[in-house]
């Protein structure tokens, strides 16, 4: 995957296009519909009038919201991404302004004023838990077919939320992956240093980075900025290095910015908003229950890297094990058999089929060798792999290796390091699984697993 925007973030461009329903959402925001928890460090409130997103993140000390709810495009919220492009059901028709974003549930509401519906909700003082049927954002009135849940706990100054969709959608076809947002966190204009750690060195307390991303009210298009998170996470700051973390173990790929002018003044109804989140390119299956969980670290610089490192698992394994999800993994031209995963990725072949890794770290001296497991069903002889150098891009020649399409389970070990390219720090992986262009239609390959390692 390139070092692109690889979704699209909500909220912003309506100051542009929307600001009359902007202004309505904000007059028809009401504290009465707050549910809260707190413990003493940090106090979190969820709106049951938007679904459930988290409209509230303070300390208890000062009590300062440092969550923007300009519109219901901000908050802390889940947002997912999906085909056709442009999504207009039964004749309804998207927004002009918003007609390029397809399928996207998102848990507040829809740019029109339209709010999301509570199916159920739990407050036991400890924790929150919510079901809603989102709204389409750029539609008026298209309630999603699917329900989104969220269970939200507190852990010292960390709020940890599991995340769940699930899917209920008529229509059948599996569209191609899209970059997700896991979840969309926006803050207010004094959080307006977005910092993380994207270096080789993770976990080390090598130097952090200063992502300078500012889009300031006189932009036309606002442009987040992507970037690798080794760490797993990435905070809005004031210029006193305090602020909001979010944390998602299990993504790298990040991006984000502030929009403003230069004052970095405003509150939880001002225009000006920084934005983060974590994300990962999908396949979402009409029928697919997909779960993610990540942590918002409300602290100093010091104390929210502090929560990851004390809290992260340290030199993850690079095993892709593909018996009941993809694991991140998506597509390129072309699809699989869809969704329940059932002990493989039932992958249709044609000669420009791809398999792609989402954003991962590893050194090539650490994993010298990549295991495939698959069988094929077909005409394919040769595979091809490719490797992604850290901040290089693709190495343009990958390794080729022969393949047997019996219609069994074969173990394919590829010693990557034999190649002169495969050295220093890396970041992703492409399966070519026909890379002799043999296949026919109908033809498949099953892929169990994918794993770096020696």
């Amino acid at each position: 995957m390139k070092k692109q925007a690889f979704f699209i973030a909500l909220g912003l461009l309506c100051f542009f296009a929307d600001e009359s329903l902007v202004a309505q959402q904000i007059n028809r925001d009401s504290l009465k519909s707050m549910s809260f928890i707190e413990n003493g460090q940090v106090k979190v409130g969820v709106d049951l009038n938007l679904g459930g997103a988290i409209t509230y993140i303070a300390d208890v000390k000062n009590q300062e919201n440092v969550i923007n709810n300009t519109d219901w495009g901000r908050q802390v919220q889940m947002s997912f991404y999906s085909g056709p492009v442009p999504f207009e059901p039964d004749g309804k028709k998207a927004s002009p302004n918003w007609i390029f974003i397809g399928w996207n549930p998102i848990q507040s509401g829809d740019v029109a004023g339209n709010r999301s519906k509570i199916l159920a909700q739990r407050n036991d003082g400890k924790s929150i838990y919510v079901k809603c049927i989102p709204m389409h954002w750029p539609l008026n009135n298209v309630p999603g077919e699917c329900y989104f849940e969220s269970w939200i706990t507190l852990n010292g100054n960390a709020i940890s939320v599991h995340a769940r969709l699930v899917n209920m959608r008529p229509d059948t076809i599996q569209y191609p992956a899209r970059g997700q947002e896991l979840p969309a966190v926006y803050t207010n204009a004094p959080y307006h240093r977005l910092v993380t750690y994207r270096g080789s060195k993770p976990f080390t307390n090598d130097t952090v980075s200063l992502i300078a991303n500012h889009n300031y009210p006189n932009t036309k298009n606002i442009q987040w900025a992507p970037f690798q998170a080794t760490e797993n996470w990435a905070a809005n700051l004031n210029s006193a290095d305090y602020g909001l973390g979010i944390w998602n173990e299990g993504v790298q790929s990040f991006q984000g910015g502030y929009f403003g002018d230069d004052t970095y003044v405003g509150n939880s109804k001002s225009i000006a908003t920084g934005y983060i989140a974590p994300g990962t390119t999908e396949v979402l299956d009409h029928n697919i229950v997909y779960d993610y969980n990540y942590t918002l670290i409300l602290g100093t610089l010091n104390q929210i890297r502090g929560y990851v490192y004390q809290h992260a698992v340290k030199n993850k394994s690079l095993q892709f094990k593909f018996d009941t999800s993809r694991s991140h993994w998506y597509y390129e031209n072309t699809t699989d058999a869809g969704w329940p995963i059932k002990g493989a990725l039932a992958v249709h072949l044609n000669q420009k089929a791809a398999l792609q890794s989402p954003d991962i770290f590893w050194d090539a001296k650490d994993a010298p060798v990549l295991t495939i497991v698959a069988a094929y069903h077909g005409k394919a002889t040769s595979a091809r792999v490719y490797w992604k150098q850290f901040n290089r891009g693709f190495d343009t020649n990958g390794m080729a290796f022969p393949v047997i399409s019996d219609g069994k389970y074969h173990t394919y070990h590829v010693r990557l390091n034999k190649a002169a390219t495969y050295t220093g720090a890396m970041e992703g992986l492409k399966f070519v699984p026909d890379a002799g262009g043999n296949s026919q239609p109908g033809d498949m390959v099953y892929v169990k697993s994918i794993g770096l390692g020696k």
